[in-house]
């Protein structure tokens, strides 16, 4: 019989290896149909076998039809029972491009009245009742050529049986298996899907690298004509049975960021048969890492049909180099619709492919890594590690405070502490990876950035240690092209970036940074797991203390006889400003017997300086609830908790105005220390340090005793004091006494003392 495997367009010579892998002689006679000769042992295997294709079907007429006479009576005319018994049920579909006969349903309709003639005729018998089993007939008509053909398989190939569940935006099986297909991946290498969903991915990857036919757990139309004998379904069957690979085990891993999409998969490989051979993580994209090498990276990322969804994504996809420059010999393959893909990713596919993911075009970009030496042999172990002490805390989306104490962010993506593994692997100097090589001038900026680091680390040795300090500033832009931030907290190393021009590319700055980090560490003799690091990024907020992570890592830190807690991996800022160390022991010396009020409180750490400096009475204020929970536990670990210490969750204007008519609520000594620019979602205002400080500090004053001290600082370095609109204070600068010696910024911050005037 002639034989057709239909499939997508596109996946045609995927459908061809596989027949002929299969032992038949297989040729495309038109997009999406390929063409072979077989028996009915072949429709039985086909159907089992094929992992890219939609269906199996049978040619059994093609001619000539100019017209409706010609299609109908050639139909008629042929002995259509030797295919379809008197009970079958026969629907008819149809199709027709470039031909005379445009309506389909009109093609439909003939070509059905024209079976029944037949059959009636051939049959000997005036009624079909359609009662037993499917024997879907097709008509395509093409340039007034008709073909009609039997449907073999029924519910098309990609319903494999073992997907029960259906999750948001899945993606065909057979589109699944030709992904891989078109692959590098070998069944000894390592094999990720970061965006895995329901498991589509993973399961036939396992699927093919066991050698299990894909058809094995359902049914197809034909397994119930009786035109094909027991015996070859049975041979069919055996066949695939004894092929399938028992003793190989497989790396394959799926992750995602839906804990309930990932159940969906594990119920789905579990049916499939593979779940031994999948390991499915909840994990972000960012936190992808792995020592192994030679993988691939074989995934569908989440893409949006609207230009509105596709904008909201574009993150995303720029994130893509920072995250594989840390694979240096693997491969990716993605499909996407995001037109703009390679510009984003800043590199030119090694192959691209247009494929259909359903009725959406997309297309298939193919990045090629460094082909494995001939003596190269697979390492062991995880394919992906948990944190160890290799690895680098980094945060997604992390940003600094610039000169101008103002967020300048640009986007880059890098690893969470948790899930993070050691660093990258170190491929052989043959190897170019295809995201993220470093070059000479790179590696020459880290022995500079070295040599600087163990320059101050040994000229501050001894001066933290007399002053009982254990938190302090090593390294800020001392390098003109090397502009981080590096402060050492106690056997912790924190690392800022500021945003300053530079000819690297995504992939490569990314790599830059993690080696500046992996420098770092060595020049101050850390585990590569004490470090965090923080890149900048683009972000349209304006919060002071942005939340870049929730890793929720509190490390308890000395300052003086003080502890503090901070967090290194969750905020821009860690939750104590070390270039306040001087400010916050001023505010101790002078808090004695005194009420003591602390605006914009942060963690509360002027709160707890003044409480340890014996305060009557402390008021921390602040419009989040997680900070102040946060100054509160400050509180507690230095026992200093007590009724007298009191915390508000309020705008600081709102508070102010608040008490203005309760004079038994007036303070000594407030610290008044207000972010640059903010806007909130619950006040709906904004906030401008330049344009409102004057109306703040009025209301300050009216919270204040007689000759009451207030202490006011800002990081805007452009920042100008309207001392002559407050003339309710004496005022004095002293910007220059509160900046500690460890910062080589000496316009870190500016801050003022300010001593209500008497009537």
């Amino acid at each position: 019989m002639k034989l057709v495997a239909a499939c997508a367009f596109g996946l045609e010579a995927i459908v061809k290896r596989e027949l002929i892998s299969l032992g038949y002689e297989p040729k495309v006679s038109q997009p999406g149909r390929i063409e072979f000769e077989g028996d009915w042992l072949a429709v039985c295997r086909t159907n089992l076998w094929l992992r890219v294709a939609d269906r199996i079907l049978i040619v059994v007429q093609k001619f000539d039809a100019p017209d409706f006479d010609a299609l109908f009576d050639t139909v008629k005319a042929f002995d259509w029972s030797q295919f379809i018994p008197g009970n079958a049920a026969f629907p008819v579909t149809g199709r027709s491009r470039l031909s005379k006969l445009t309506s389909v349903p009109a093609v439909q309709r003939t070509v059905k009245k024209a079976l029944v003639e037949s059959l009636q005729k051939f049959h000997g018998r005036t009624e079909l009742p359609e009662t037993g089993p499917s024997y879907k007939v097709d008509v395509a008509i093409l340039n007034d050529v008709a073909t009609l053909t039997l449907d073999t398989t029924g519910s098309s190939l990609h319903k494999r049986g073992y997907r029960k569940l259906v999750a948001e935006a899945p993606i065909k099986e057979t589109l699944a298996a030709a992904m891989v297909n078109l692959s590098v991946w070998k069944d000894d290498r390592p094999l990720v899907d970061p965006f895995c969903g329901s498991g589509t991915i993973p399961i036939e990857a396992a699927l093919a690298g066991l050698n299990i036919a894909p058809g094995l757990q359902r049914t197809f139309s034909c397994s119930q004509w009786d035109l094909i004998e027991a015996k070859h379904w049975n041979d069919a069957m055996s066949e695939a049975l004894d092929l399938r690979v028992r003793d190989r085990t497989l790396q394959i891993i799926g992750t995602d960021r839906d804990k309930e999409v990932l159940s969906l998969a594990r119920y789905h490989a579990e049916q499939a048969g593979v779940a031994d051979q999948i390991h499915f993580q909840q994990k972000s994209f960012d936190q992808l890492r792995s020592k192994r090498e030679y993988g691939c990276v074989i995934s569908n990322p989440p893409y949006g049909e609207r230009l509105e969804e596709q904008k909201r994504l574009l993150g995303l996809y720029q994130s893509i180099p920072a995250v594989m420059q840390r694979l240096p010999t693997w491969s990716l393959f993605l499909i996407t619709n995001i037109s703009r893909f390679e510009y984003l990713v800043q590199r030119q596919a090694t192959r691209r492919r247009k494929l259909f993911n359903g009725r959406l075009e997309c297309t298939y970009y193919q990045f090629l890594g460094p082909k494995p030496p001939a003596d190269f042999k697979p390492s062991t172990g995880p394919v992906i590690e948990s944190a160890d002490s290799d690895s680098i805390n980094s945060i997604k989306d992390s940003g600094i405070s610039d000169t101008e104490g103002t967020i300048t962010q640009e986007h880059t993506v890098s690893v969470n502490s948790e899930e993070s593994t050691s660093s990258q692997p170190k491929p052989t100097a043959s190897v170019a990876p295809i995201f993220g090589e470093l070059t000479s001038k790179d590696k020459e900026q880290a022995d500079l950035f070295k040599s600087r680091l163990v320059k101050r680390a040994r000229h501050l040795r001894r001066w933290p240690t007399r002053r009982g300090i254990t938190c302090f500033r090593l390294y800020e832009k001392d390098i003109p092209e090397i502009p981080l931030v590096v402060d050492r907290y106690e056997d912790f190393v924190h690392i800022s970036e500021y945003d300053r021009p530079h000819d690297r590319n995504i992939a490569r700055h990314a790599a830059w940074l993690e080696l500046m980090a992996r420098t770092a560490a060595s020049a101050l003799d850390v585990p590569i797991s004490h470090v965090y690091l923080k890149p900048k990024k683009k972000s349209s907020s304006t919060r002071q203390y942005e939340r870049v992570d929730a890793q929720r890592k509190l490390i308890p830190v000395k300052e003086g006889d003080l502890t503090f807690l901070v967090n290194l991996s969750d905020y821009v800022d860690t939750g104590l400003f070390l270039d306040h160390r001087i400010t916050r022991k001023m505010v101790r010396d002078e808090a004695k017997g005194k009420h003591v009020l602390n605006l914009f409180a942060y963690t509360g750490s002027f709160s707890v300086y003044a409480a340890a400096g014996e305060a009557e009475s402390t008021m921390t204020v602040d419009l989040s609830k997680n900070y102040l929970d946060w100054a509160k536990r400050n509180f507690e670990s230095n026992k200093l908790f007590g009724p007298q210490h009191q915390f508000v969750v309020s705008d600081t204007i709102d508070f102010l105005r608040s008490i203005a008519d309760e004079p038994e609520l007036r303070f000594d000594l407030a610290v008044v220390d207000p972010p640059t620019y903010s806007n909130s979602k619950q006040t709906g205002e904004d906030w401008d340090v330049q344009a409102r400080h004057v109306e703040l500090l009025k209301l300050v004053h009216q919270a204040m005793s007689p000759k009451g001290i207030v202490y006011f600082s800002t990081n805007f370095r452009r920042f100008k004091f309207a001392e002559d609109q407050l003339p309710e204070f004496e005022v004095r600068e002293i910007s220059k006494q509160t900046v500690p010696e460890d910062f080589r910024n000496k316009r870190i911050h500016r801050c003022w003392r300010l001593v209500c005037k008497t009537e």
